[in-house]
């Protein structure tokens, strides 16, 4: 589980910016205690949902997050051997000549573990991983200036092997994990168990009639073979959302590809209608489905970029409460995604699935650097209605329109 992720010049982050799951309070009914902070105050939280403006850097906290993930599955065995590193640093004030940063503190069979790297354009400038079992720090290795690496004692395997395999712009942790290295392949595979979602208008998405990918792929995620279970499960979600959706199937029409198809009246062979012609609402909803039993069904992380798009509010906060309760995330799965969508932080109808320690916000400053806080720096009361709080601007984190009057005004 992830206890904690931290990005330095990257997109619009500039100044490093933390991301913490560990909580203080418990926060719904999955809570995992740290290894070696054992106790009841202290649990690692299910989920983080981010908040802000438009164009503040709530979505470069998840590109952060998902481009550590693919350099250490993809930067020894697919990046350019003489390629540059494909970071996106800082536009302005000269941090293109600066280092980016990503480190993330996990917890794996216990044991925490710390994770992370430094780069350029040209190279991993630095590289590191430390863990604490039993709660005392051990060095597994450090890199430094590229090629001077230092293993320490616990690191088991072929270690010297791997660094003359590792190249200048891959990381050793992704040379290790093709190598078979048994040790450091248990933090590989937590990477690898982190899921993305491209939503409407993104490149693969329902509207441009790619969604039948997700069907066609069942090596990719192991769920999306569409057997009687999985089937099942994509239709009791789909008909918890009420979107009028009683069952579903998939055909393969040869030089065609897949088509899904939705059934909208139980028993009527004439009321199935092509994916392509449902709402917004039902696509984005089957779209995320099959990713999103993957994660609650196997473990690991998903990643929502706009949670709430074309979702109704109490969609939104369903699929929340699937990861903050036990019988229905059995594998301790996390979950972080954005939103505009205030009811999940409760209102005067009642309280949201949404603790304090849920929400973290992003704000732009004058140089166009995203800041990334916690709701709990601003010490909310239990009671307080945290979404008429947010919109009132109490927390930041929204827009400042200014004065629209000129837009009926005539020249």
């Amino acid at each position: 589980m992830l206890l904690e992720f931290r990005v330095e010049n990257h997109r619009s982050i500039r100044e490093e910016q933390p991301l913490s799951l560990e909580g203080s309070i418990t926060s719904g009914e999955l809570v995992a205690e740290t290894a070696d902070r054992p106790g009841p105050g202290n649990s690692v939280l299910p989920l983080a949902v981010i908040y802000g403006a438009n164009a503040s850097g709530k979505s470069n906290v998840l590109s952060a997050l998902t481009f550590m993930r693919n350099a250490v599955l993809e930067s020894q065995r697919l990046w350019e051997p003489q390629g540059r590193i494909p970071r996106q640093p800082f536009a302005w004030a000269g941090m293109a000549a600066s280092n980016s940063l990503f480190e993330v503190t996990v917890l794996l069979n216990g044991t925490r573990i710390q994770y992370g790297f430094t780069a350029s354009d040209a190279k991993i400038e630095e590289e590191w991983l430390f863990a604490w079992p039993k709660g005392r720090k051990q060095v597994w290795f450090e890199r430094e200036n590229t090629s001077a690496f230092k293993f320490g004692e616990h690191l088991k395997g072929p270690n010297e092997a791997v660094r003359e395999l590792t190249r200048e712009n891959s990381l050793f942790l992704s040379a290790a994990a093709q190598q078979g290295h048994r040790q450091l392949s248990q933090v590989y595979a937590w990477f690898d168990r982190i899921r993305t979602v491209p939503l409407p208008g993104d490149a693969r998405s329902p509207r441009s009639g790619r969604l039948e990918f997700l069907f066609s792929q069942p090596s990719g995620f192991p769920l999306l073979d569409l057997n009687d279970s999985v089937r099942d499960s994509i239709r009791r979600l789909l008909t918890m959302a009420d979107v009028g959706v009683v069952d579903l199937k998939i055909t393969d029409d040869g030089s065609r590809g897949s088509r899904v198809f939705l059934q909208h009246q139980e028993g009527d062979e004439d009321s199935w209608l092509e994916l392509k012609d449902e709402s917004d609402g039902t696509q984005s909803l089957l779209w995320l489905a099959p990713v999103l039993l993957d994660v609650l069904h196997q473990g690991g992380m998903l990643l929502i970029d706009e949670l709430d798009r074309s979702l109704h509010p109490s969609v939104s906060a369903a699929i929340l409460e699937l990861f903050l309760r036990a019988e229905t995330n059995p594998k301790k799965a996390q979950l972080i995604a954005t939103t505009h969508d205030t009811a999940v932080l409760g209102n005067i109808f009642g309280k949201g699935p949404l603790d304090r320690e849920h929400v973290w916000f992003t704000e732009k400053d004058k140089t166009g650097s995203t800041a990334l806080y916690p709701l709990t720096d601003y010490r909310p009361r239990v009671s307080e209605n945290l979404q008429r709080g947010y919109l009132q601007g109490r927390y930041g984190a929204i827009p400042f329109l200014g004065d629209l009057s000129w837009v009926t005004k005539e020249e």
